[in-house]
C-alpha cells in the first residue's frame, strides 16, 4: 500500500516535472516575441516621429493618384 503511494506520487511528480518544463519553454519563447514586438514598436515610433520632422516622408495630399 504504502509503495503504491510513494509511485503514485512519483509519477505525479514527473508529469509536474515535465509541465513545469514545457511551460517554461513557452515563457522564454514568449518574452523573445515581446523583445522583437517592443524593437518594432520602437522603430516604427521613430519612422513616424522622422516623418513629422520632414525626413523624407511624403504629404498624401500632394501626390497624385495612380489613375492620373
Amino acid at each position: 500500500m504504502l509503495e503504491e503511494r510513494i509511485i503514485a506520487l512519483e509519477e505525479k511528480y514527473a508529469h509536474q516535472d515535465h509541465l513545469v518544463d514545457q511551460l517554461n519553454k513557452i515563457v522564454a519563447k514568449q518574452e523573445l516575441i515581446i523583445d522583437g514586438l517592443i524593437l518594432e514598436i520602437r522603430n516604427l515610433r521613430q519612422a513616424i516621429g522622422n516623418m513629422g520632422q520632414g525626413g523624407g516622408g511624403t504629404n498624401l495630399e500632394d501626390e497624385v493618384p495612380p489613375h492620373y
